[in-house]
């Protein structure tokens, strides 16, 4: 049980790595606050939780809004007492290029993907720090260090989460708040296949598995245990680092042809 006793927030938890992530700290012995704009799928994963032998509740969060992410938090303690572990994983995407992206489609991905981890990250860091220690997970992509056409906007959130990351862990390493990040490749998710018909999948699916070192994409679960591992006390001498979970994929140069969109 490595997280026994711990209570963690995970943002963004009602699919895809978000749930995948909730499920394996409540299966690690953490109390979780299951965060995301569904409330049915939110209620549904976090009943599942507690039907598992877990506990969990469910908050509808927009991470993007201070006053939603202050009631998540204020929520957490309410139900379990304190906060040791932040997930920030809530994320959107905007896949058009740079050129056809409007103001407002950018601003909105902005605040979803980066000033979401910023006002999370403020809001658990009291806790945490009344606590004297705590972890802070933050979700990057591969394609904030290798982007690709059509996700310009995408690729500078997920930039400027890794530079966030940095800043966070270099400020509050003194507070024994630890800070990291975790650099998903291709992930089985909804946002994966986002626009595809449901009968162009697999071929889109075998298409991108050959462009990975390691032949197959990612399930949520494994990018999940990187998660677990930077979140648990076993990470406890890494803070301001980047985990890389692609496959390989980022070691092959030049890369290949086929690029569908990583998260």
């Amino acid at each position: 049980m490595e997280l026994d006793g711990k209570v963690a927030i995970v943002t963004g938890a009602t699919r895809g790595i978000g749930r995948a992530t909730a499920e394996l700290f409540a299966r690690e012995g953490a109390a979780v606050t299951v965060a995301g704009r569904s409330q049915q799928e939110g209620e549904a994963v976090a009943g599942q939780i507690v039907a598992a032998g877990g506990r969990a509740i469910f908050v509808a969060t927009d991470v993007s809004n201070a006053a939603q992410v202050r009631h998540m938090v204020a929520e957490t303690v309410r139900a379990f007492g304190w906060v040791d572990i932040l997930v920030n994983n809530a994320g959107t995407e905007v896949g058009k290029p740079l050129l056809d992206t409007t103001e407002a489609e950018w601003d909105h991905l902005m605040s979803v993907n980066l000033k979401g981890h910023f006002l999370c990250s403020l809001e658990v860091v009291p806790e945490m720090r009344a606590r004297g220690a705590g972890s802070i997970v933050n979700t990057s992509s591969v394609l904030a260090l290798a982007s690709m056409r059509d996700c310009g906007a995408y690729s500078a959130s997920k930039a400027g989460i890794i530079g966030l990351t940095r800043s966070m862990a270099l400020e509050w390493t003194k507070l024994g708040i630890r800070v990291n990040c975790v650099l998903p490749g291709s992930t089985d998710t909804d946002m994966m296949w986002f626009g595809l018909p449901a009968a162009q999948i697999a071929d889109r699916r075998r298409a991108e598995e050959e462009t990975i070192p390691i032949g197959r994409i990612a399930s949520p679960t494994e990018i999940a245990q990187a998660s677990l591992w930077l979140a648990s006390p076993r990470a406890s001498f890494a803070s301001g680092t980047m985990l890389v979970v692609d496959g390989g994929g980022l070691s092959e140069y030049p890369a290949p042809r086929w690029q569908p969109r990583p998260i």
